[in-house]
């Protein structure tokens, strides 16, 4: 990984190209962050820089989390980031990374929290389809049906589809198109859908499979 940044996902729109086409594009507030910490080879083992976002009031911060801010002289931010770079040399505790470490035409990853659906039958959670509704089924339609096991091997296999929480986990998009980027509002528009609700938190790379 060469760079990355931490952002909040605003929402979808599009863009019109000079060609006519038009591209469904999120909007994402990319930055700025601040570089809270820096590790090295030497001192860590490996090299990263950890990053912060968005202002906090004091009164939410707890006393070691204001210490780990104060000796990087960095004003306290409510979200903390590690981003483990290939090389570290160019930045330094207490410098600003904006929006435009990133610019149209690159591929970058990003990395958000799903919506969460709460817990869920597997025809929501996994599109089963539901059992025959005539007469001798039932008295539950939905449910997820016969297990396929008998006296052997008198189990249910690990990773059987089951009902269950649905969404709220960490998903990575790769590959997505950064279409444009306004360094002056900290806003980079990315082709496509990424995940989570309006207003989460996203990480910003650049692509490491491209």
């Amino acid at each position: 990984m060469k760079k990355g940044i931490i952002g909040k996902k605003i929402g979808m729109t599009q863009i019109f190209l000079e060609s006519g086409e038009v591209i469904p594009v999120t909007i994402i507030e990319a930055g700025p962050c601040a570089v809270v910490q820096k590790k090295t080879v030497e001192t860590d083992g490996y090299d990263a820089v950890q990053l912060g976002y968005a202002d906090v009031a004091e009164k939410k911060v707890t006393n070691p989390v204001k210490g780990h801010f104060k000796k990087a002289n960095v004003t306290l931010k409510r979200h903390l980031k590690e981003f483990r770079l290939e090389d570290v040399s160019g930045y330094n505790v207490g410098d600003e990374i904006k929006a435009d470490i990133f610019a149209a035409g690159d591929k970058i990853d990003v990395t958000g929290t799903s919506k969460g659906h709460g817990y869920t039958g597997v025809i929501k959670r996994w599109n089963e389809a539901g059992l025959d509704a005539g007469h001798g089924i039932g008295p539950v339609h939905r449910e997820v049906g016969s297990m396929g096991a008998n006296s052997s091997p008198s189990r249910v296999f690990k990773n059987k589809k089951m009902a269950g929480q649905w969404g709220n986990e960490q998903i990575t998009i790769l590959n997505l198109d950064v279409v444009k980027v306004d360094a002056e509002k900290n806003i980079i528009a990315v082709k496509g859908a990424i995940p989570g609700a309006r207003g989460g938190i996203v990480f910003l790379r650049n692509s490491v499979k491209a």
